[in-house]
């Protein structure tokens, strides 16, 4: 359990230091979300964050160009990041 509750502390602390890095990202998706634009919704990432469920807002075919991290917000809008898949951590 604080093994987890440290890799959840540790996925906040990245995705807070990458915020200024990709929150046009979030701003293009909450546009999204609130147009009904599907298109580009249709073109985020399908990564999903094992507690979070769907949370990256990369483009779908970003994993080369970021070696496999993955970056986007929680439920609560706070900015998180990891890398590969995420395991659910509950």
């Amino acid at each position: 359990m604080v093994r987890a509750a440290t890799a959840h502390a540790e996925e906040l602390r990245a995705g807070a230091e990458l915020q200024h890095r990709f929150t046009t990202y979030a701003d293009r998706y909450r546009q999204a979300v609130d147009s009904g634009d599907v298109e580009v919704l249709a073109r985020t990432c399908p990564d999903k964050h094992g507690r979070w469920g769907r949370a990256c807002l990369l483009d779908a075919d970003h994993d080369a160009a970021t070696s496999g991290l993955h970056w986007g917000l929680t439920p609560s809008g706070d900015p998180i990041a990891w890398v590969g898949s995420a395991l659910d951590n509950d």
